[in-house]
């Protein structure tokens, strides 16, 4: 589902500009009918509203279409929902604090419960580098203390089937006999 950048300046614009429904703004915003209205019933705003017509979220017909029947919804303009859409195929270029920890904790719980795959093997399956895996494994990583150890497959940080090739793969290169070079 695509929402309207800003969701929460869009709802508080369309609150005060508007006749919409608090239903109608929030499934157009994305949130929940409470938070529209908590915003509504602020008497202080900490945010400023955006105008959605301006910034070709949404046309001044669909609105007034939606004013005069409480049952239509408003729909975000198409050029906004495909430029969203090509923004979520190129992936996120920044993760948060919360997940780079939530990272962490996967490498740990790998380290612990998958003992036959290797540095490098980790780094790839947790998108990290093998300094960071190394550390964590030497125990030497800044935040070792506040890392907490949980399964990435529940952080949906790695799929589980991933997991099971990469201990398949470290499991055959295990049991591959080395073979030594004879002298002539």
């Amino acid at each position: 589902m695509n929402y309207p950048y800003m969701p929460k300046s869009t709802a508080l614009w369309l609150i005060e500009n508007t006749s919409l429904t608090f239903e109608q703004i929030a499934e157009f915003c994305g949130l929940h009918e409470l938070e529209v209205k908590n915003i509504a019933d602020a008497e202080t705003q900490k945010i400023q509203g955006l105008n959605p017509i301006l910034n070709g979220q949404v046309t001044r017909e669909d609105i007034k279409r939606c004013e005069d029947d409480p049952t239509a919804r408003l729909v975000l303009a198409e050029n906004i929902i495909r430029a969203q859409n090509a923004q979520n195929k190129k992936g996120v270029g920044y993760t948060p604090k919360l997940h780079r920890q939530n990272r962490l904790g996967g490498i740990l719980w790998i380290l612990k419960n998958c003992p036959e795959l290797s540095d490098g093997q980790i780094a790839r399956l947790m998108r990290s580098t093998n300094p960071t895996v190394a550390s964590v494994r030497n125990k030497t990583h800044k935040n070792y203390s506040e890392i907490q150890i949980q399964s990435p497959i529940v952080l949906g940080l790695l799929s589980e089937s991933a997991l099971h090739d990469a201990v398949a793969k470290a499991n055959k290169v295990a049991a591959t006999p080395v073979r030594k070079n004879k002298k002539k």
